[in-house]
């Protein structure tokens, strides 16, 4: 038995990591609440950008920290994963923080195991299965690592390297484990979840696993997250429209931008007016729900080109939207261009956006107020007995609003048929 404390930070991608290396360390483990309590410490960082830099350094100190008084033999092997050292490498990370034992790469992932099993002298597992964190609801699929795509402000390819696909196979595999489990929705992860088998010659890479997925049994919900505009043809609109359920019409389309100067500065593979891709999606689907995110204060990013994607912005009505001011990273081309915005400034117009969001949320929520809907239910609330979290069709977990629910047969796990009774800015409020 093998005491285990681990985080992850950073994007459901990194979660997925972590699961399988978890479910890789031992058959039997045990989750322990502090580091001191472990036999292994488990950190999978995030070094996209310097917020999640100082993060996860941050979390790397204090774990060194709550150990240092354990005598030398007696310590928990430390090791640190994922993006941070991917992105600043083990010598200059072991130099800085010499406390923690194995640095190890996204390069490396595959290794991840054997690597730890080897330092704690462990048997290797045949054949492990991830150790699901996500609770009795839903579970993310991760469908590929990597990317192919240039974008001047992003550090992914660099940290995660190129796209590199994984096997159908892998995936349908790690499918049924969950809903073995009793888990009821599946989410697809990747940097890009569209160019699914791209880099194969597989020209209908994401299709051909969808139809592998979408009729397993105990699935009844099935999301994609990460859908690049360039992705979204009519065509696999069309075959999605027609795949029916349980694909649930949520499209998460990260299109950055909307004024098409800014776009090809920032290199984006689908550099044209985005309102193409939203009535290309919403000509198929009517009832879609959108999410987007978008980057404000991007190198050059004049106030008539902030205020084009302000009026875009308002015109869209997206369902969810997420808004970051831009951010310098050091290697990336954008970092060395020319008309950096002041931080203040990139701050006001990302505040003045998502206060516009707020009413537009507001007044989206409020055309569901009396409709009986489906609830996923993911977890007891954490101070009010009774009463539950959980997720319409409309929300993703982590990144868009929740729904308030109780009554009788609310449980974790359960999908109950519930009445909205009231709304909130991003929230719903639900009876059963």
């Amino acid at each position: 038995m093998i005491n285990i404390y681990s985080i992850s930070l950073g994007c459901p991608k990194n979660r997925v990591d972590t699961e399988w290396l978890l479910g890789a360390v031992s058959e039997e483990i045990t989750p322990v609440e502090a580091p001191e309590n472990a036999d292994l410490v488990l950190i999978n960082t995030c070094g996209f950008i310097q917020p999640a830099i100082e993060e996860s350094v941050q979390t790397i100190l204090q774990a060194v920290a709550d150990v240092e008084d354990i005598a030398t033999g007696k310590r928990p092997l430390i090791a640190v994963v994922g993006c941070l050292v991917g992105r600043f490498g083990e010598n200059d990370l072991s130099s800085e923080i010499p406390e923690v034992n194995l640095w190890l790469t996204n390069t490396q992932m595959e290794e991840w195991p054997e690597m730890i099993a080897k330092a704690m002298k462990l048997p290797l597992i045949k054949d492990p299965l991830r150790l699901i964190s996500t609770g009795p609801s839903y579970a993310y699929l991760k469908i590929s690592d990597g990317c192919n795509h240039n974008c001047a402000f992003c550090t992914i390819p660099s940290i995660r390297g190129d796209l590199r696909t994984t096997p159908a196979e892998t995936v349908v595999r790690d499918a049924k484990h969950a809903l073995a489990q009793g888990v009821k929705e599946l989410i697809f992860v990747a940097q890009d979840v569209t160019a699914y088998g791209r880099e194969l010659g597989l020209k209908h890479g994401l299709r051909e696993l969808l139809d592998k997925i979408l009729p397993l049994d105990g699935l009844e919900r099935l999301r994609l997250m990460y859908l690049y505009p360039a992705g979204l043809s009519v065509e696999f609109l069309k075959y999605l429209r027609d795949a029916g359920e349980p694909f649930v019409p949520y499209f998460d389309v990260p299109i950055q931008h909307a004024h098409s100067d800014v776009l090809s500065r920032m290199g984006r593979p689908f550099a044209r007016n985005p309102r193409e891709v939203i009535d290309r999606i919403r000509d198929i689907f009517p009832e879609a729900a959108i999410r987007t995110s978008i980057i404000v204060g991007y190198p050059g990013e004049t106030e008539e080109q902030w205020e084009y994607l302000r009026d875009f912005i308002i015109e869209t009505r997206f369902h969810h939207l997420g808004v970051f001011a831009y951010q310098a990273e050091d290697g990336t081309p954008a970092a060395a261009m020319d008309n950096q915005i002041d931080d203040i400034e990139k701050e006001w117009r990302r505040d003045s956006l998502m206060e516009i969001q707020g009413d537009i949320s507001e007044d989206i929520l409020e055309q569901y107020e009396g409709q009986r809907m489906k609830v996923l239910v993911d977890s007891e609330h954490d101070e009010w007995p009774g009463l539950h979290v959980g997720r319409t069709w409309f929300q993703a977990p982590e990144v868009d609003g929740i729904t308030y629910v109780s009554g009788p047969g609310v449980e974790p796990g359960a999908m109950v048929d519930a009445e909205i009774v009231d709304t909130r800015d991003y929230d719903l409020v639900a009876l059963a």
